[in-house]
């Protein structure tokens, strides 16, 4: 394949993303201010629409910004970015803000904004493990200090993440270092032991968090437990099935109304669903796929390997929360507390996505660029 075939290529490919995440933030924008207008009481606008509007604004700069930082200097800020984003996390589990029984939230002094540092240490903790993965010797497969180093980089901020406690994010941080590492050329038989301590580790974590074993146990028997340990999981399959195939219309959906807990953050899926049926779910998750396929075509384009690894990483920090919340909304997996990009509520997951969208669009500017040479 010709360079030129490669620049168009990347070009169509940072169309077709940019195309995704512009109809998910427009669907997500409308789907917060219906799932928030509930809360606003008299105000006209949702105030959690305003927030998330102005972060959604925030987030194209940043994405803008990131997509304009040449690889270089990503491959020179990562270890830097991770060891900054691991500090934040860290302090939270001291100084950090407590809400729903997990402390995770740092504040912002003088600013009374506050902020998650695990959204923003999953981003970091890609860039670091693509520069550890990336090798100058163009060498496909991967070392033995390589392979501990990786997983070493996710096991600390996922360890920290699960002292909060925030099993989805421990559990995304896990998923994510394993799929660049078997990307990065990682033998499956090395990949097997790691995975199957992660799987025995969840275990035991279920065993001895009453709170996570309550959800599983809501998980595998929601509507025996429908008044406590299944009620949110129940009243989402209340919202789809009252939804059917084309909804019962924008803004009309009763759900909303106090009936499904965190309906604006992890279950706004189910507003969704709800309120324009199996059409809109399908439009929400065709345009998730859309996403997958752009930003594969966009890390594999690339000739360079931290460029590839990023690509990929990004890719997946965007999509795999994506799945795993459709399946929890939907009954397939238990409760994880995990957002879905772009349509729920919750600022500093929009700006880690966007920021996530800038640098796929910088791992494929190089290669577009060369169409115009």
């Amino acid at each position: 394949m010709s360079a030129r075939q490669d620049a168009m290529r990347a070009t169509e490919a940072q169309g077709a993303l940019l195309a995704a995440v512009g109809l998910l933030a427009a669907c997500g924008a409308v789907a917060v201010f219906s799932a928030t207008a509930p809360l606003a009481m008299d105000q006209t606008v949702p105030p959690h629409f305003l927030r998330h509007a102005a972060a959604l604004t925030i987030g194209g700069f940043v994405a803008f910004a990131a997509s304009r930082l040449p690889l270089a200097t990503l491959r020179t800020l990562s270890l830097p970015l991770y060891a900054l984003s691991l500090i934040a996390l860290a302090a939270t589990l001291g100084v950090g803000r407590t809400a729903g029984g997990a402390q995770r939230w740092l504040a912002i002094p003088g600013m009374g904004l506050s902020f998650q540092p695990a959204e923003l240490v999953k981003l970091t903790t890609v860039l670091a493990v693509a520069f550890t993965l990336s090798r100058k010797d163009g060498r496909a497969e991967v070392t033995g200090r390589q392979l501990l180093t990786a997983l070493g980089l996710a096991i600390l901020p996922a360890s920290l993440c699960l002292l909060q406690p925030d099993l989805g994010s421990a559990v995304i941080l896990c998923v994510l270092a394993g799929g660049l590492l078997f990307v990065a050329g990682a033998r499956v038989s090395h990949l097997a032991l790691p995975a199957l301590c992660s799987v025995a580790g969840l275990g035991i974590y279920v065993a001895l968090r009453p709170y996570a074993l309550r959800r599983w146990v809501g998980f595998l028997d929601p509507w025996s437990r429908a008044s406590t340990e299944g009620f949110q999981l129940v009243q989402s399959f209340v919202a789809f099935g009252r939804g059917g195939v084309t909804g019962v219309g924008v803004g009309d959906g009763r759900q909303k109304l106090f009936y499904l807990p965190e309906a604006h953050n992890d279950f706004i899926l189910s507003v969704v669903a709800e309120e324009t049926g199996l059409i809109g779910v399908v439009f929400i998750l065709g345009a998730f796929a859309a996403l997958l396929v752009a930003g594969v075509r966009i890390a594999i384009g690339s000739k360079d390997r931290f460029a590839l690894l990023l690509g990929t990483g990004a890719t997946m920090l965007l999509t795999l929360p994506a799945a795993l919340n459709a399946a929890v909304v939907m009954g397939c997996l238990p409760t994880k507390g995990l957002t879905l990009p772009f349509l729920s509520y919750g600022r500093t997951s929009l700006l880690v996505s966007c920021l996530a969208v800038g640098l796929l669009i910088a791992v494929a500017r190089p290669i577009a660029e060369r169409r115009r040479r």
